[in-house]
């Protein structure tokens, strides 16, 4: 079985958001992308005060892509024009198919800015092929109990879609896309096989990680090589973001909030919002 090595690492460059910490490994510089997945935004970790302004991603149009959001401390709550509403809380995760157009806001419940508190927040955009990129938008919220937790030899994996030991996440993605997080204990390893021909996403979110020899530290992005198997070792606690995904050998032609395949589908993108096709999402403040 051949196993993936560390051919670069990339590391996540600061772009804070007013009060809001923001790391972004992917777009950066010397990466535009891992394949299928488009951009990571690394919210945190930092501490709220009490009455606090909360998260600022008021209502916001996407169309052609999906978003995967990881609430690893804090609360967020959605809401969107399809409807879709809820407040999800630590260990949790949003998924979100922008397809032919939505907009949603994703902010602080009320609760959270009254009594402040910890908040640390992943949200990775991962693409859809043209045939799927003016699908009926889809919304799913998962709390912590909903995703499958499996113990690996002093590892935890949350596993939010596809398959892992013989357990299945939650999850059904559109194009195959295998999504987790994983929590390590020191001197803990975990491998995923089938990876072949896949695109692989690895991001230290806490602590350092290590794959066949190479350190990749917090805050960093691995950029692997081919091969059908990655293990990933922790000397010392750690926590990472792992994918992989079906590669679309389709042009990706992104601005602002839309990634489609040319420059005249985003500028239709423009025009169907301004036409209020993506319809309206409200601000509940709960």
């Amino acid at each position: 079985m051949t196993r993936r090595a560390v051919l670069s690492v990339h590391p996540a460059y600061r772009d804070d958001i007013g009060d809001l910490v923001t790391r972004r490994p992917v777009p950066g510089p010397g990466i535009e992308n891992v394949g299928a997945f488009l951009f990571l935004n690394h919210h945190g970790p930092q501490t709220y005060p009490p009455n606090n302004r909360g998260l600022p991603f008021g209502p916001h149009p996407h169309r052609g892509f999906e978003t995967a959001t990881f609430i690893l401390e804090g609360e967020l709550a959605h809401t969107d024009s399809a409807g879709h509403e809820s407040v999800i809380g630590a260990g949790g995760v949003q998924w979100m198919t922008a397809g032919r157009g939505i907009v949603h806001a994703e902010v602080s419940p009320a609760d959270f800015k009254r009594r402040g508190g910890r908040l640390e927040i992943l949200q990775l955009w991962v693409n859809l092929p043209a045939r799927l990129k003016m699908t009926a938008p889809r919304y799913v919220g998962l709390q912590a109990e909903g995703i499958p937790a499996i113990a690996a030899e002093g590892a935890t994996l949350h596993l939010i879609s596809g398959d892992w030991q013989g357990v299945r996440g939650p999850i059904e993605s559109l194009t195959g896309v295998s999504l987790s997080w994983a929590e390590m204990q020191p001197g803990a390893s975990v491998t995923f096989d089938g990876l072949t021909g896949r695109d692989v996403f690895l991001y230290a979110v806490r602590g350092g990680i290590e794959v066949a020899g190479r350190q990749v530290p917090q805050f960093h992005l691995a950029q692997l090589g081919e091969g059908e198997s990655v293990t990933i070792a922790a000397a010392g606690p750690a926590l990472f973001l792992f994918g992989h995904a079906d590669p679309i050998p389709e042009a990706v032609v992104a601005h602002g909030p839309f990634v489609m395949n040319s420059m005249e589908e985003i500028r239709q993108a423009f025009a169907d919002y301004q036409a209020g096709k993506f319809g309206v999402a409200e601000i509940v403040e709960g």
